[in-house]
């Protein structure tokens, strides 16, 4: 429902010229591409991409505002609010040179 009112409200904002050149067809062609530079391999292997720092679970007494805060911007970022606390103290440990 959201979705088909962010659509419909998008549809009508949205100019007419930028609604065009959404719709238009590219058009390729077979022309030279010029100088091209090959670039080394940046990407991460996906070995490295899977997060395999074993964790230690532990009882944690916060404060009642601070979990209500976490909670909120994890809903706004879609994601877990534990997940926002572990990130922020290993954000603190790593800045700490630990």
């Amino acid at each position: 429902m959201l979705l088909a009112l962010l659509v419909l409200l998008l549809h009508v904002v949205m100019p007419t010229w930028l609604r065009q050149s959404m719709s238009a067809k590219i058009k390729y062609t077979n022309e030279p591409l010029g100088e091209v530079k090959i670039i080394p391999d940046f990407l991460p292997s996906p070995a490295e991409l899977a997060f395999t720092e074993e964790g230690v679970k532990v009882t944690l007494a916060l404060s009642k505002k601070s979990i209500e805060f976490f909670k909120s911007e994890a809903a706004k970022n879609h994601t877990q609010y534990q997940r926002m606390i572990r990130c922020l103290l290993d954000a603190y440990v790593e800045s700490h040179g630990v």
